[in-house]
């Protein structure tokens, strides 16, 4: 059981960061720290594709003459490493579009936490 435990050290790290970007998420009241914990959530995923893509005593996917084409097996493959590029790009567009956003409410109704900007919300609602 310690073997399995020790072996499998990335990815209870992974499961670690995965809850506490969860809990950031639910419990936290301030929107920055919700966001905070969604981009520590997008991380854990990230790594948790990228620990998942490695191999031992594998090399990188360009034709090594001394394992030749029929040991594809001993070759990464780069497709995870690929996804995950594009889902770093997509998640720094979205934070960025995301902290634009929470600007804009703080200058509207001059707080980032949720239940008093639920009730600032409901008194313009209300006002209209």
């Amino acid at each position: 059981m310690t073997k399995f435990l020790l072996g499998h050290y990335g990815y209870w790290f992974v499961f670690l960061l995965m809850t506490l970007g969860f809990y950031g998420m639910v419990v936290k009241k301030n929107l920055v720290k919700k966001l905070i914990g969604m981009n520590i959530f997008q991380v854990a995923i990230i790594m948790f594709y990228l620990s998942s893509a490695g191999k031992w005593k594998a090399t990188i996917p360009i034709v090594d003459p001394a394992i030749g084409t029929a040991g594809t097996a001993r070759y990464i493959d780069p497709l995870q490493h690929c996804l995950m590029l594009t889902a770093i790009v997509v998640g720094v567009a979205t934070s960025g579009v995301a902290y634009a956003l929470l600007i804009t409410i703080y200058k509207r109704f001059g707080t980032l936490h949720e239940d008093e900007l639920i009730e600032r919300m409901k008194n313009d609602l209300d006002m209209e």
